[in-house]
């Protein structure tokens, strides 16, 4: 019979919201379905893919909001998931499915966690903002970050199908093992990913068992509360194909919130809604200064400013479809 979990998740914690927060959601194998408001993936555990269907009891909408457009996320805060598999899962699976989970949607953040930053930020109190939506695994969230660098957003869609439907089990994103066996002219023919194609067999190495390679991304060192912003930072900077961007991208993937990931839709966003002015040089020290006081958690209110500037654009996100609006919802495509 096949296993449904019941996963237990913070008291402010609202599936549509906190899972339609980060563009990652919008990226296969995640597959938002609008007209349920839940969230499938296929997940890789000990025995084989398996894949799980999450869903939260909703809430009704209140009276005096029925008809009306407005912000309403239609899940019961704080209500426990369910997480349904297509096949029975052992003990050992459950308990790493459990761990996958809990890292994708953040549910180590707590609501004191959320607090704080609307201490912080107090504008995102009332919408309750605080997580983003991450990948199950480090791994994948370091390809994706490498996919999302100097393309436009339909291209890392697509390289993020391509990469399940070639290199992934049974539509579950490539393991490191797999990846770090493949031929870079594979990725490049089959997966689309450009000159992305050798960094991605390097860095899939990378994650392989200590031994393998004498380098090592150590996750544990990465994530431990003890190791400094700054020297995460920089090793991640030295990775094959991870430059300034994609390192502060990752580092709040880590759940490190500290440092800024800019590029041209961050300065787009100084240009059209901040109103800076000057070369592209001044405006990035301008966005630096600007977010300066929200301190150890700056890229939340930064990344929350660049959603709003979305849905502004394209209507809540948690009615995006991941095969119409998902393709072009960057500002670039309006």
């Amino acid at each position: 019979m096949p296993t449904c979990l019941t996963i237990r998740v913070p008291d402010d914690f609202v599936l549509s919201r906190d899972v339609c927060s980060y563009g990652y959601f919008l990226l296969a194998p995640n597959h938002w379905h609008v007209k349920t408001q839940s969230l499938s993936r296929v997940l890789h555990l000990a025995e084989g893919p398996a894949k799980v269907m999450l869903t939260q009891p909703s809430a009704p909408r209140p009276a005096h909001l029925r008809g009306a457009q407005h912000l309403f996320f239609p899940h019961k805060p704080g209500a426990p998931l369910a997480a349904a598999f297509d096949r029975a899962l052992s003990r050992p699976e459950q308990a790493e499915a459990r761990v996958q989970i809990g890292r994708m949607l953040r549910l180590d953040e707590d609501a004191s966690h959320s607090a704080a930053f609307h201490a912080l930020d107090p504008r995102w109190k009332a919408s309750g903002r605080s997580r983003l939506f991450r990948s199950p695994t480090l791994f994948e969230d370091v390809i994706k970050t490498v996919t999302s660098c100097n393309v436009t957003w339909p291209s890392t869609v697509n390289m993020n199908r391509r990469l399940c439907e070639v290199l992934g089990k049974a539509g579950a994103f490539p393991t490191a093992r797999r990846m770090a066996r493949a031929r870079p002219a594979t990725l490049r023919a089959r997966c689309r990913v450009g000159y992305r194609d050798q960094r991605l067999v390097e860095l899939a190495g990378l994650f392989l068992p200590r031994g393998r390679s004498p380098a090592h991304v150590d996750e544990a060192w990465l994530t431990d509360p003890a190791t400094p912003d700054d020297d995460v930072f920089k090793f991640l900077k030295s990775l094959p194909g991870i430059g300034p961007y994609a390192a502060g991208n990752i580092m709040q993937l880590l759940g490190r919130y500290s440092r800024l990931a800019l590029d041209t839709e961050s300065l787009r966003h100084g240009k059209a809604i901040l109103a800076m002015k000057g070369s592209d040089a001044a405006i990035m020290k301008k966005l630096a200064a600007h977010y300066e006081p929200f301190g150890p958690l700056k890229f939340k209110s930064y990344w929350f400013e660049l959603w709003d500037f979305y849905e502004a654009k394209r209507g809540y996100s948690h009615n995006w479809d991941r095969d119409e609006v998902g393709k072009s919802f960057t500002a670039s495509q309006f």
